[in-house]
């Protein structure tokens, strides 16, 4: 008797591409996932930069404008915002886009950056994909490697718009190759970035946490270059946004800087590639601390537990919003002297009204403060919708845990935390711009300035929280709200966009304190439309299923 035995057919060996096996799929994979959120980036990111680039002909519409806005940036302060002080010498359209804006874009680029491979990277580790897709012919190092391609190709794509859509501006000063090193260096702020990103990923086995690491990197790349303009020279060359400053875009077109950061960004990429090789799928090299053997009372219930979700974002942000607030109120004194030659400028700062330029300008900064502050809004209210995709929620309602205390501890959160971040932003304004003006009375003035943006921040929560209940697959549409705030709020006060534009963002009907008077009605509206809003929010998760699209 035989027995006839039958080989499977074997399936194609990861040896046949060794470690990058798979790769050109997960590459397409990644560019079907974000078919939407990358051009989104790169097309924000392009406008912000023509769009100012357009607007400087009208800000500083004369040599006289642009000598006299020289003269003003020519500050500690100043030059800590911007950027070194040889931009100054001859400040045509091309110098002030290098000067003004570079520093800037670097930590948009890097926040792309970040954000971006933390996602295809860590991210799918966390939520198991990973280790699933590892299961079958993908080496690796695939994911990682399609994950930079893609960011590459973005920041690369981005630099190319960026110079064509700076060098056919036909502006004076604005070059095309200036314009192209101009967008060079985006490119090769974002590679470094991308590369920190690459190294972070490996070090904790949680997204959130390689994503702060990764921005705190961008953040003390820009502390580094503001220290190193004020006059510590050697503390910028520590900074890739040093370095891109450096290259002295549009007045001596130095290319070599950017090799510094090409060469950074290889670094670090062969290192987070070898530190790989030293975990676990899932894991990361640092160890995760013991937690104790029994939870403590606060995190038994569901506002402690939330609370301490949210604990790394309240943090974080806060520091930042104190620091931007001490940063703009800095300038708070030179206000007259830096607005008095700009026409458009002092427009706006006219229509705001105010006793003194100082409280208009100081309502105009506020503004551009609580839209930030929506920022920490939106990702908050979203927490939520992570936490049920990744199915952390599920197995907590599956207790006797209501669905609405559940998602009322994490709303909770997201309404006293926008409260604490407009309080932080007005203390650290307040303090500093006290500290500039001389003058104590403007603390308590920016504090109440601050205060008065809630009404808008609620509404924001809302509108987040009414897409997560009623269309979760659509919640990410909730940064429409702070987006479309700062483009009317920002760039509509100086490019004079039309009164109705403002008005359908909810920052346009807060009344702009201290220059302004006080309105208890349009708080009032608003703080009704963001309890409406989160009602029909809370009504609908209460009727869908978890984890429905």
């Amino acid at each position: 008797m035989t027995t006839a035995t039958t080989t499977p057919r074997a399936a194609p060996s990861v040896a046949a591409g060794g470690d990058l096996a798979g790769t050109g799929t997960l590459i397409r994979f990644i560019l079907r996932r974000d078919r939407v959120r990358l051009p989104v980036w790169i097309a924000a990111l392009l406008f912000g930069t023509v769009a100012t680039a357009n607007s400087f002909q009208t800000l500083y519409a004369n040599v006289a404008d642009r000598q006299a806005a020289a003269q003003t940036m020519n500050s500690p302060a100043g030059l800590a915002m911007t950027g070194p002080s040889h931009y100054l010498q001859d400040y045509n359209f091309g110098s002030m886009m290098s000067h003004q804006m570079l520093g800037f874009m670097g930590i948009m680029v890097g926040l792309m950056s970040v954000l971006l491979v933390v996602r295809h990277s860590r991210a799918e580790e966390e939520t198991g994909r990973a280790e699933l897709i590892r299961a079958t012919v993908v080496g690796r190092h695939a994911h990682m490697t399609a994950a930079l391609v893609v960011v590459a190709a973005a920041n690369v794509v981005l630099a190319l718009l960026i110079a064509l859509g700076l060098g056919g501006l036909g502006v004076e000063g604005i070059t095309w190759d200036g314009s192209l090193l101009y967008g060079a260096a985006h490119a090769m702020m974002g590679l470094v970035f991308a590369g920190v990103a690459a190294v972070t990923v490996q070090i904790t086995e949680h997204s959130r946490g390689a994503a702060g690491l990764g921005l705190a990197a961008v953040g003390i790349a820009y502390v580094l270059r503001a220290s190193g303009d004020v006059g510590n020279e050697a503390a910028s060359w520590l900074s890739p946004i040093g370095w891109a400053q450096r290259t002295w875009a549009y007045v001596d077109n130095r290319w070599w800087p950017l090799l510094l950061g090409v060469a950074l960004a290889a670094v670090l990429v062969a290192v987070g590639f070898q530190l790989s090789t030293r975990r676990d799928v899932g894991a990361g090299l640092r160890q995760t601390r013991p937690g104790k053997a029994a939870a403590s009372d606060r995190l038994t219930h569901p506002l402690g537990l939330a609370l301490r979700l949210h604990r790394g974002l309240l943090i974080g942000f806060g520091v930042a919003m104190v620091l931007l607030g001490a940063s703009y109120g800095s300038i708070l004194g030179d206000a007259e002297s830096m607005l008095g030659n700009i026409d458009v400028l002092n427009d706006a700062i006219a229509d705001i009204g105010g006793v003194s330029v100082a409280e208009s300008f100081a309502s105009m900064i506020m503004v551009i403060m609580a839209i930030l502050a929506s920022v920490y809004v939106v990702m908050a209210s979203l927490r939520a919708r992570s936490e049920e995709t990744a199915g952390r929620a599920e197995p907590l309602l599956a207790t006797p845990l209501s669905r609405v205390r559940w998602l009322g501890s994490h709303l909770t959160v997201v309404l006293a935390g926008s409260v604490l971040m407009v309080l932080l932003a007005g203390l650290g304004f307040g303090i500093s711009g006290a500290s500039s003006m001389g003058d104590g009375s403007f603390l308590p003035k920016l504090l109440g300035a601050s205060l008065a943006y809630v009404p808008a921040l609620w509404v924001c929560a809302g509108v987040a929280v009414a897409l997560f209940g009623l269309l979760p697959r659509l919640a990410a549409l909730a940064w429409i709200v702070p987006i479309y705030g700062f483009i009317v709020g920002y760039l509509g006060q100086i490019l004079q966009f039309p009164e109705w534009l403002n008005n359908v963002s909810p920052f346009g009907h807060i009344p702009q304190l201290p220059a302004d008077e006080l309105r208890l009605t349009p708080l009032v509206i608003l703080t009704v439309l963001a309890a409406a809003l989160i009602a029909a929010g809370m009504a609908g998760f209460r009727e869908r299923g978890v984890n429905d699209a």
